[in-house]
């Protein structure tokens, strides 16, 4: 919820001052709480009162926001909506205004399943948004808070809102230019969508939805209370937003956060965010303001001091956030079932490049610069022809695909021992139609890829494993497939090496497979 607010707060100067950049001061003392973070709390504390029943929200949302709305009466509110806080008998009124989508952030958090958050949605937003739109946008919004939370991939995600609520078929740098101010839902909803979707973190997620323009407040908003559930806040940010919230706003976060646990985002390097979650032990007592601020700036800094992360899942994350690129990549010309057929064989083959680089190097340090003796088979655990490795391909700037496949069946041919079908049993994977991919598409593919070493030296065999594994979960939840039918869980790999203590050479029947393993113990 914190997200929203925080998003809110960061886009009210720009509002009718609009700032077509990411470069701007992020909190200010010109930045201010609008509308937008009101009604969310007032959302928040109908969250709270209603006690998981579902039936009472409608009348509590209209409560608090009414109670909010005259507490606070100089937010912004639009006229309607105005109109609506100030009546004695409130009624919805047809409205499809982006304010649907900006107060929700509360019910994303709190609902336990999506067909509760959906449920929860629609009763916060009916009593006022109740136009098909309206109603939409809140769901859209809700449903992506939801899945973030509960860790779904922004790949997910994305394609669950394109499938269900929206096309996601534009960029940020594609409507920057001509986005205009807009308070619909349906013009406002996926463009703060798209902000989180191409964000690297919390904060470059609200200055992604600063930058375009328009509503900028609502925008930032929504994208805040997105970004919150996937990344989670900054704890630097966290202490700075907390300073603009008063004793009565200060009262109904701690509340929520108390039994709602809020989301800290812990930065691992320039490009790796982690989301942690404060322990169940860390709660904020209500009081003075004075007090409750002193706890709550406590508690974000015991959450820094909580937020441990080993080495092996920061690897992992980096790495997965990287693959997930690859899928944005290819999106478009590429069916969400068909992303295995291109990333999982195009890091296997980077993979065995990398690796293949590094036993290069480690012959030629042994023969103190030898390139004669560097170039015997001996030194590497498998072949690389001529023309075959990551940098040949990379240097084609023409066919591409053709280049890709001659490299992948080249590398297959030459080690058929160990090597065999490892590309070639994608086959559904069409390289070569430049209808599909152009050689623009896969030379931005490639680039990508390009920026990440993936060999031993980077990445052990482990996450190499869990990077596979979370590749094919990924791709099976996608087509609607069980991840069982394509690999067998690593508890259950574990156990079965256990039992059986294979050795480097020794020879293993797979009876459900009904094929041969060989432990090569080389290169895995």
């Amino acid at each position: 919820m914190l997200g929203a607010i925080i998003g809110d707060t960061v886009g009210s100067r720009f509002e009718w001052h609009n700032h077509r950049s990411k470069e701007f001061d992020f909190l200010t003392y010109k930045c201010e709480l609008t509308d937008d973070s009101i009604i969310t709390l007032a959302i928040a504390k109908a969250v709270l009162k209603s006690e998981g029943d579902i039936n009472k929200l409608p009348n509590l949302a209209v409560r608090y926001m009414q109670q909010l709305g005259h507490l606070y009466p100089d937010a912004g509110y639009g006229g309607a909506f105005r109109k609506w806080l100030n009546s004695n008998n409130p009624k919805p009124y047809g409205s499809f205004g982006n304010g649907a989508a900006m107060r929700v952030s509360p019910v994303g958090f709190a609902a336990d399943s999506l067909d509760e958050a959906i449920a929860m949605s629609k009763a916060v937003t009916m009593v006022t948004h109740n136009h098909p739109e309206g109603l939409k946008g809140a769901e859209a919004t809700t449903v992506a808070i939801f899945m973030a939370l509960h860790g779904k991939s922004m790949l997910e995600i994305r394609d669950y809102i394109d499938k269900n609520y929206y096309p996601m078929n534009f960029t940020l740098d594609g409507i920057r230019d001509s986005y205009q101010f807009n308070e619909t839902c349906q013009n406002t909803v996926p463009q703060a969508m798209m902000a989180f979707f191409e964000s690297t973190g919390f904060e470059d997620a609200i200055r992604n939805a600063i930058s375009i323009g328009g509503d900028s407040d609502t925008l930032a908003a929504i994208t805040g209370g997105i970004a919150e559930a996937y990344y989670g806040i900054p704890s630097e940010i966290r202490k700075h937003e907390l300073t603009f919230l008063d004793e009565s706003k200060l009262a109904i976060l701690v509340e929520f956060e108390n039994k709602y646990k809020p989301i800290m985002e812990k930065k691992i390097g320039n490009d790796v965010s982690v989301p942690i979650e404060r322990s169940a032990d860390i709660k904020v007592e209500k009081g003075s303001r004075e007090s409750m601020m002193e706890k709550a700036v406590q508690a974000a800094d015991k959450d820094i001091e909580n937020a441990e992360v080993s080495v092996e899942e920061t690897s992992s994350q980096k790495l997965f956030n990287f693959l997930y690129e690859d899928c944005n990549i290819l999106r478009g010309p590429i069916n969400q079932d068909e992303y295995k057929s291109y990333v999982t064989p195009i890091l296997f083959f980077k993979r065995l490049s990398d690796v293949y680089d590094e036993e290069h190097e480690k012959a030629l340090k042994e023969s103190g610069g030898d390139e004669e003796f560097a170039s015997f088979d001996e030194n590497y655990s498998f072949v690389i022809p001529k023309g075959c490795h990551w940098n040949d391909v990379r240097n084609v700037t023409q066919n591409v695909g053709q280049a890709i496949v001659k490299a992948m069946s080249g590398i297959e041919r030459a080690n058929p021992e160990y090597l065999s079908g490892v590309f070639s049993s994608f086959d559904d994977a069409n390289w070569t139609d430049k209808n599909k991919l152009s050689d623009e598409r896969l030379k931005n593919l490639i680039e990508h890829m390009s920026k990440l070493k993936v060999g031993n030296n980077n990445y052990s065999a482990d996450v190499m494993g869990d990077a596979y594994e979370y590749l094919i979960k990924k791709f099976a939840d996608l087509s609607k497939k069980n991840a069982g039918e394509f690999y067998t869980p690593r508890t259950v790999v574990k156990l079965m090496v256990m039992l059986l203590d294979p050795q480097a050479g020794d020879t293993v029947y797979e009876q459900r497979c009904l094929g041969l393993i060989q432990f090569k113990g080389r290169y895995a």
